[in-house]
């Protein structure tokens, strides 16, 4: 009995150190992540001084997570706030909201601030989108864990994803995208109910994350499903019944959750259609494919507008060596349906991606894009076509995945390297292609290292809000009027001091999407001018203190009572001396408490 029992305690273990070794590596792989994503956030950890370089996004999303936060704490509607653009608030479903970022970060929110939890947020999308392909990827794809690692660091760090983070969560934050997969394309036959349960719970939290990347990514899959019918028939039929089964489940769940809250978004308060942009002008330089990005380890200030519309959308900027290494995958392996699938998704998008016209070095070649095929189309008329491209990240993270996977195969004595393959299959490489095929990944994916995300100053909250002092002068229902008001896309000093007091108070104007009036639903950034904003606004940009009239003066009266002013606060701002002295001519000497010149206007609005 004695050996009996040892025997067995020395199977258990032998059994068990391979599991704890498993364990053991993908949590030094998700460690290694997220250190990753903590050293490119660094430039802002302890700086509340600091923001990231597209400084407006920033502050945007930091307003977000505060809200959601508050939401969850207090008894109000999480899809819509009078704390921005009072009075008449914004609806935050047709806004870019990050609910299913906001809810579940509240605890970090209300210990250590919008801020923290802005770059907690960042965090989980570039760590947390690299870890779910990377788990993707080693249970379902490929055996070899240094393959999936790379992959997976790809999917969540490349150029495309750096870009976006520092400014777009709603983009950034893909790490429900291989669980969503997962569910759709589940190999094991099972019941079609609990997939298609699961589905459509991940889809509505995607959809509280961000619309459009599940737009993307319904689009992506319906792209690849056609392919894949295409390169494997018989295959395709016999999985068509459970897929759609589970699509046909996932929908109703999803709809479920999502019928009020999408109704809220196209028909409730201050929702609007259409986007306060040209859609369409938001293309790629065709050559940005080969081009490198700023945020990266040979990253150099080309010229913006050139390649990319802005820093924020380098989706593609994957360099030469890497479309030439994807190109060779695609020859080496493309006897597997997968692979000639997936290079068909990603081509498509990379072509969408350049817009309706083709331009290369920033010069318009006459050739159409693809995307004109599709401009007019629902949906498709309000995604910005540079965004395409992000569907080509984790179609040459998976191609780089399965290459590497077959160029370092689980060995076994029955099966030396460099056997001849079977009809159906393709041969081991030897170790010197080996070590040449990962010496020429290296080559292609070391130049795209991201660099820590670039920052910018940031207004400062006067320690008279920061420290609660306008409460003394703000009754129920009365606002804090920043100067001067921002109304459209542009930074807004005033929505970070909501943000960073917790929306403590409410205050007119802000950066959202919203109608451009009571009767015109058609979008524009914020909220319709009023006349003083507009001259506050003038005099911060020119430093021209204009000649105040009875009439400008009339016309303040009336602006502060429509915004319920209570006070009207200046902080750092660009000719502030200029904008003081021409609201002392409108309303009145103000007085300088606490880091801000304050104005209360109470007795003007009554």
């Amino acid at each position: 009995m004695s050996t009996g029992t040892s025997t067995s305690v020395r199977a258990t273990a032998d059994a068990a150190r391979p599991r704890r070794a498993r364990w053991t590596g993908d949590a030094l792989v998700v460690t290694g992540y997220v250190g990753l994503a903590v050293l490119l956030t660094g430039g802002q950890w302890g700086r509340p001084d600091r923001l990231f370089h597209q400084a407006g996004d920033q502050i945007l999303f930091e307003w977000m997570l505060a809200h959601a936060a508050r939401s969850v704490v207090t008894p109000q509607n999480p899809l819509h706030s009078t704390a921005l653009n009072a009075p008449d608030g914004i609806n935050l479903m047709a806004n870019t909201s990050v609910l299913g970022l906001g809810v579940p970060l509240t605890p970090v929110t209300l210990l250590f601030g919008s801020q923290a939890a802005f770059l907690t947020a960042v965090v989980c999308c570039l760590a947390g989108t690299a870890t779910a392909w990377y788990v993707l990827l080693r249970r379902r794809l490929v055996n070899s864990r240094p393959a999936a690692v790379v992959g997976g660091l790809f999917c969540g760090f490349a150029p495309g994803m750096i870009s976006q983070a520092g400014a777009h969560l709603h983009i950034a934050a893909q790490f429900l995208v291989p669980a969503i997969l997962a569910w759709l394309f589940r190999p094991v036959p099972g019941p079609v109910i609990r997939s298609g349960v699961w589905l459509g719970l991940l889809v509505a939290w995607q959809a509280f994350i961000g619309e459009e990347t599940l737009a993307f990514l319904a689009l992506a899959v319906g792209v690849f499903a056609f392919g894949y019918a295409l390169a494997d028939p018989a295959a395709a039929r016999r999985a068509a019944p459970t897929l759609l089964g589970r699509v046909g489940v996932g929908a109703v769940v999803a709809g479920v959750l999502l019928a009020y809250p999408l109704w809220f978004q196209f028909a409730g308060p201050q929702h609007y259609r259409g986007v306060p942009f040209a859609a369409y002008s938001y293309q790629l330089d065709a050559a940005s494919f080969t081009a490198a990005a700023r945020q990266t380890v040979i990253g150099n200030d080309h010229p913006p507008g050139l390649f990319a519309p802005n820093p924020t959308e380098e989706s593609s900027f994957f360099g030469p060596v890497l479309l030439v290494l994807a190109a060779v995958i695609v020859c080496w392996l493309g006897r597997r349906a997968l692979v000639r699938a997936l290079a068909g998704c990603g081509l498509l998008f990379a072509l969408l991606s350049l817009g309706t016209e083709i331009r290369v070095h920033g010069t318009g070649t006459g050739i159409p894009g693809p995307y004109r095929l599709v401009a007019a189309l629902p949906l498709l008329d309000l995604a910005v076509p540079a965004r395409f491209a992000l569907v080509c990240v984790p179609v040459l993270g998976v191609l780089l995945a399965l290459s590497l996977d077959r160029m370092h195969p689980p060995r076994t004595t029955a099966e030396p390297a460099g056997r001849r393959a079977g009809p159906d299959e393709v041969a081991t490489p030897g170790v010197p292609l080996r070590l040449l095929w990962t010496g020429a990944v290296a080559a292609a994916l070391l130049p795209l290292l991201p660099t820590p995300i670039r920052t910018v100053s940031a207004p400062t909250v006067p320690a008279f809000l920061a420290d609660r002092r306008w409460r003394e002068h703000v009754p129920a229902g009365g606002t804090v009027v920043p100067v001067p008001p921002i109304t459209g896309a542009a930074v807004s000093p005033g929505m970070l001091w909501s943000a960073r007091t917790g929306l403590a108070f409410h205050v007119p104007g802000g950066f959202f999407i919203g109608p451009s009036g009571p009767d015109d639903p058609a979008a524009r950034w914020g909220a319709p001018d009023r006349p003083t904003a507009a001259l506050l606004r003038r005099v911060a940009e020119t430093g021209q203190v204009p000649v105040v009239t009875d009439d400008h003066r009339r016309q303040a009266v009336e602006d502060l009572r429509h915004w319920r002013a209570a006070i009207v606060v200046q902080g750092d701002v660009r000719h502030g001396a200029a904008v003081r002295r021409t609201l002392d001519a409108l309303i009145g000497p103000g007085r300088e408490v606490d880091g801000a010149w304050v104005w209360d206007v109470r007795d003007r609005v009554r």
